[in-house]
Order: C-alpha cells, then structure tokens, then sequence
C-alpha cells in the first residue's frame, strides 16, 4: 500500500503541471499492474500535495497579485497585477461550469483508457500545431480578458482525461502569441484556483460520505506530491525556452501508442 501510494504520488507530482497528460499515467499502473484505485482520499491528498508547491513555488507572486486584487476591490486604481489576478479569476469560471453541468457524465462515459489514448495523442499535435505556428510575443500580463476567456475555455476541455490541463492551457496561450514562459506561468497561475475548487469538492464529499480516511497513505500523498510537483515546476520554467516544446510531443504520441498497444491486448 506505502509504495504504491510513493508511486502514484510520485506519478502525479511529476505529470500534474508537465503537458503530458496525468491521467494518462495514472492509469497505466492501473492497466499494467493491476493496482487498485487508492481512492477519493488520496486523490484529494495528491492534488493538495500540488496546490501547496504551486502556491510555494509562486509564493511572491500570489502574494503581490493578492493584494493588488483586494486593493482593486476597495475602489483603488487596477494596476497590472490586480487585472492579471482578475484575468486569473475569470479564466477559472469555464471549467466550474462545465465541471458543474457535465461533470458527472465525464465520470461515468469518459474516464476510459481508450478516450485518454486518444486525448493524449490529438491534444499532443495540437500543442505541436501551437508552438509551430506561435508569434511567442504576449507577457502573461499581457493576456486580456479575452486572453483569459480563452484560456479558461482551454482548461475546462482538460476535464476530458488524457487531455493534459497544463498541455492545452500552454497550447491556448501559444494560440494568442504568448511566450512559452509566459504562458506556462499564466497556466501554474490559473491552476491554483481550479485545484483548490475540484479538492475542496472533493473533500467535501469524502467528508459528507463519512468514509474511513487512511491518514497514512494521506500523509505521504500529499509530502512526496508536493516535493515532485515542486521539483517538475521549477524544472519545467528553467527548461521550456531552452528544449522547447517537441520533446513533450513526441512523449506524448508515444505514449498514446502504448496505451493504445497496451488496451489492444486486453481485448
């Protein structure tokens, strides 16, 4: 139970804020090992294990934008930060729409191996398609309010999985002229609202529920998840602009191969 919970920390920490699909490789030991899920507690545990690197990581810059935002609110002039903590705001409302409305069928008819192969491999060439095609001109201070609809629209389509909701943010943001590090720090931004909003749900329904926590395994999803989210973030923004966009592409396709190899046999 311990490794596996290490592992599939490890795995989330790792893939959560990479474009690769986290999804994807959660069902692979799954699919390949036979592992159970470890359920509702340890997902909320994992993906809280996230939010604290994000926010650690950008601890200066929720702090400032923090405070431009409650400035703003109290009638004070907006100044830069405080429209991109408003554009923040407003590229997390499309995904809690669609979250609310079809959330429930994506569980029941969407959460196969065969839709995340699928999403892996399309939402893998589109971010190819991105990047090719990108003027990479826009700061994330730059984006708009358009900007930011658009991008939020972009991370609501990560609620198919395998979809990536760091892939198709940093595709959206390179569709607008972004930079690749702006847009990746646009994305880690934008990920601190959804995150806190889709685990607050959730344990709100773990707790409503009244199930058996297991604070063991809870205790190490949320240490090893931090430590490997803070450590892919960080490796992420150093080494975007130099290897550029490809090498998560062709991850991505090869990964979606597999997957579909792997499902074929199973038939």
């Amino acid at each position: 139970m311990e490794v596996h919970a290490i592992l599939l920390a490890l795995i989330q920490g790792f893939t959560e804020f990479l474009p690769i699909s986290s999804s994807a490789h959660l069902i692979l030991p799954s699919v390949l090992l036979g592992w159970e899920d470890q359920g509702m507690a340890f997902d909320v545990a994992v993906h809280l294990g996230s939010l604290l690197a994000v926010v650690y990581y950008f601890r200066k810059e929720v702090a400032s934008l923090a405070v431009a935002w409650l400035s703003s609110i109290s009638g004070k002039a907006q100044n830069a930060e405080s429209k991109l903590a408003w554009c923040i705001i407003l590229a997390t409302i499309p995904a809690c729409i669609v979250g609310v409305l079809f959330g429930s069928f994506i569980a029941d008819f969407l959460r196969s191996g065969w839709v995340i192969a699928v999403a892996t491999i399309v939402f893998g060439l589109l971010l190819w398609r991105a990047d090719k095609v990108a003027q990479h001109y826009k700061g994330e201070y730059q984006t708009g309010w358009r900007g930011a609809l658009w991008l939020g629209c972009a991370q609501a389509l990560a609620l198919i999985p395998g979809t990536s909701r760091s892939g198709i943010t940093l595709t959206a943001g390179l569709m607008i002229g972004m930079t690749r590090d702006a847009a990746a720090r646009f994305s880690f931004l934008m990920s601190i609202p959804i995150i806190f909003l889709a685990g607050s749900h959730q344990a709100t329904g773990l707790l409503t529920a009244g199930a058996t926590i297991p604070w063991g395994a809870i205790g190490l999803g949320v240490i090893v998840s931090f430590v490997s989210a803070l450590a892919c973030i960080h490796l992420f923004l150093t080494l975007i602009n130099r290897i550029g966009i490809m090498p998560f592409v062709w991850y991505r396709l090869g990964l979606g191969a597999v997957l579909f190899v792997v499902l074929s046999g199973q038939m």
